[in-house]
């Protein structure tokens, strides 16, 4: 492995500990417990993390929890942003990450079909 290698690996490492972890205007927190795991969180939360870099978004960080007592609207995700209500998204889906991504994220319309609650 070449030098240019090992640096370019070492910048993305480092890109991806910052969508995880510090202060961020927006936080995005899938559920990885056993049964978000089972219902597919591990994809979830990869595209979530894809779709951040794809689309060269800042001031947003993706982190994991455990079990929310929810198993039968797992994989569950929350979107907590400055200044707004917390909500709290059920059966999120590879599909569905990139939905919320797209619509509220980028354009701040949170997706009411994929909604389990709100919180104010």
């Amino acid at each position: 492995m070449k030098l240019e290698d090992l640096k370019k690996i070492r910048e993305k490492t480092e890109k991806d500990m910052h969508l995880r972890d510090g202060k961020a205007r927006i936080k995005i927190i899938v559920g990885m417990g056993t049964s978000g795991i089972a219902a597919g969180a591990r994809e979830t939360l990869k595209v979530f993390l894809n779709e951040i870099e794809k689309r060269d978004l800042s001031d947003i960080i993706v982190s994991q929890s455990g079990e929310r007592g929810l198993s039968s609207h797992e994989p569950i995700v929350t979107v907590l942003e400055e200044g707004k209500p917390d909500i709290v998204y059920g059966n999120v889906t590879a599909e569905n990450a990139r939905k919320i991504i797209s619509e509220h994220i980028v354009n701040g319309n949170p997706v009411s079909e994929f909604v389990l609650e709100v919180k104010e």
